[in-house]
């Protein structure tokens, strides 16, 4: 008897039961997210301290950027759906992924920085990086004074001895900063590299992951499980070993590991291709060969792709623009789909459109507030945490990005036993409950930093790590709750006809969260020089008001979530059949994220 296709998958268990392709993709996923978290440690701690770029330019630099990266992946997973497939989307965009993050190594000598005052010109340069770095004067004839700024302006230790006043008012100096244009460019076309590069590879490798297991295989569910575990090993890795690199050896060490881990990434998945069994191949594969002129329709996409290089470019260095595309364009999209629910659909259909809309709304200010930690929290941990661990141990600003995956991966497996027994007594939360937990959570973690910083605050203004380390775990655990019921929201409640366009405004969501952070992230701004705050005492004060005004925020935004959550229940309308279906489906989700998930309901970006 001949030998099914769905027979050879069921027996193909060479990698802990689960086919061996599982591994080729659980080592591709792990190195990708290697590289993103690697460099997304250190990225804004490297526009303000080699390129000093100021704190609201830095801020909306990364925010473009991480919107961007949110958007790129619904013209991705659409251009592999509908032509490449996933596998050949998945090469290119670790091509791309390679060459942006080994572009990000190519720094330079940095930025220069000078005051003048009195008619002359002086530089002032910051020895190091991270938090410890210091000012120091250059005098015309090379000597380096240790120097000094507050509100009132610059002090100059042994300034007289060099001729030099002591203290300068701040109204009779200026400060100018004198950037390499070059360098500067090759940073922002490396970030638009990595933007197309995850939007050919983010959705889709996923998609393969599927595709190894034929409908109804039961260890589906403990295939994502294993693949989420390479996501969070990346990311673990990732933000304790690229950013001790970084700020102990220098930026392009640390980028430069980061593309060396997407470099074997991509290796690995090239290498592994027979063990994927021709899974994922494009839908079409005569007509991707088929020419249109003088290429065939797949060059014309991969053209496409790096035509897309140029409003990326574009785009990442003008938040601006970017904050008010999303900002006026995702609120009319999301009101367009909840005009066209209310008016076109009828009865449990509208319903559950309105709930997943108003779900999404909600999320919007989850991952705001939750996408701090790429960009305030980071300069917060540089400037006024006191990084020590225990006794001489302590890590630098960059890794504290470190306690978000290692937390998941600690905690996930409790809240999907917690969630399964609960389920099995029927008394599991709903979706709406969890998200108001989500966001509780996430406010709660700001309003435990503005108490650590009113009462552990030391007298150069830094506040014990474990006030960070507190907040991290609640964000966490908010996350948990959250994102991996996220996208399994989303397919329960579209109505089928628009799903995939409801995907397409989750993620749409995801980038309008990004740009609202970097609003938030600007609110926190200082004054630097250097790239080292002028005033660590008023930056701490900044930071206490801003996480204060975002912490009850969360907590009360949660709170109406909660109350509304009962009639939105009703509204999901699910028969009872079905309900308890997608209940264990839930259930079933939250034990395939025990791993940990994006912070978007699929896959970590």
């Amino acid at each position: 008897m001949a030998t099914t296709s769905a027979d050879a998958a069921s027996s193909d268990r060479s990698f802990f039961g689960h086919p061996r392709g599982l591994a080729v993709l659980f080592l591709t996923e792990m190195w990708e997210r290697f590289s993103f978290y690697g460099m997304r440690a250190l990225l804004v701690l490297y526009l303000t301290q080699h390129f000093l770029f100021g704190d609201r330019e830095a801020q909306g630099l990364y925010a473009a950027y991480a919107s961007l990266v949110y958007l790129a992946p619904v013209l991705g997973g659409w251009v592999a759906d509908r032509y490449l497939g996933s596998r050949k989307a998945v090469t290119i965009g670790a091509l791309l992924l390679v060459a942006g993050h080994f572009g990000m190594a190519f720094e330079g000598s940095g930025s220069r920085q000078y005051i003048d005052f009195g008619g002359s010109s002086y530089e002032l340069v910051a020895d190091g990086r991270g938090e410890d770095r210091a000012l120091q004067l250059v005098t015309p004839a090379g000597e380096r004074l240790p120097a000094s700024f507050s509100a009132e302006g610059l002090t100059i230790l042994n300034g007289t001895t060099a001729g030099l006043p002591a203290a300068i008012p701040a109204a009779d100096l200026q400060t100018r900063t004198v950037q390499q244009p070059l360098y500067v460019q090759i940073l922002f076309f490396s970030l638009s590299l990595i933007i197309v590069g995850v939007g050919f590879l983010k959705a889709n490798i996923s998609t393969i992951v599927g595709a190894l297991y034929e409908p109804g295989d039961p260890r589906r569910d403990g295939g994502f499980t294993i693949f989420y575990m390479g996501i969070n090993l990346g990311s673990v890795l990732a933000t304790w070993l690229c950013a001790w690199l970084g700020i102990a050896y220098g930026w392009a060490y640390g980028f430069g590991l980061a593309g060396f881990g997407m470099l074997a990434g991509l290796v690995t998945f090239l290498a592994g291709q027979k063990w994927l069994g021709g899974r994922a191949e494009p839908p079409n594969p005569a007509a991707l060969r088929e020419r249109k002129g003088p290429l065939s329709l797949e060059w014309l996409i991969y053209v496409g792709g790096f035509i897309m290089l140029l409003p990326a470019w574009f785009l990442v260095q003008r938040d601006e623009l970017v904050t008010t595309l999303l900002t006026w364009g995702a609120p009319i999209i999301l009101l367009g789909m909840l005009g066209w629910s209310l008016f076109a659909l009828r009865g449990i259909e509208r319903s559950r459109m309105v709930v997943a809309l108003i779900l999404i709304t909600f999320t919007v200010l989850f991952w705001t507030l939750f996408e701090q930690a790429g960009s305030s929290l980071t300069l917060y941990a540089d400037r006024n945490t006191d990084l020590t661990i225990v006794g001489d141990l302590r890590m630098n600003a960059a890794q504290v990005q470190l306690f978000n995956p290692l937390f998941i991966v600690l905690l996930a497996p409790v809240f999907a036993g917690l969630w399964t027994w609960l389920g099995k007594r029927g008394i599991e939360p709903s979706t709406p409950v969890k998200f108001a937990l989500a966001l509780a959570q996430v406010g709660l973690g700001f309003l435990v930093l503005v108490i650590g910083i009113n009462t552990a605050a030391d007298s150069d203004f830094r506040v014990p790590l474990i006030w960070l380390a507190l907040a991290y775990l609640l964000h966490t655990t908010g996350e948990i709750c959250l994102s991996p019921v996220g996208l399994s929201m989303i397919t329960k409640l579209a109505v089928p006809r628009v799903v995939g366009l409801m995907m397409g405004v989750w993620f749409l969501a995801s980038a309008l969260a990004h740009t609202l952070a970097g609003l938030v992230a600007q609110a926190t701004s200082s004054d630097t020089v250097g790239g080292v705050v002028v005033d660590p005492g008023a930056a701490l004060s900044n930071y206490a008001s801003v996480f204060t005004q975002i912490g009850w925020a969360g907590v009360i935004v949660g709170g109406v979530l909660l109350l509304l959550s009962p009639l939105l229940k009703r509204w999901m309308a699910m028969p009872p059949a079905q309900a308890d279906h997608a209940m264990a489906g839930e259930s079933q989700i939250g034990e395939s994220a025990a791993a940990g998930t994006d912070p978007r309901g699929e896959t970590r970006a």
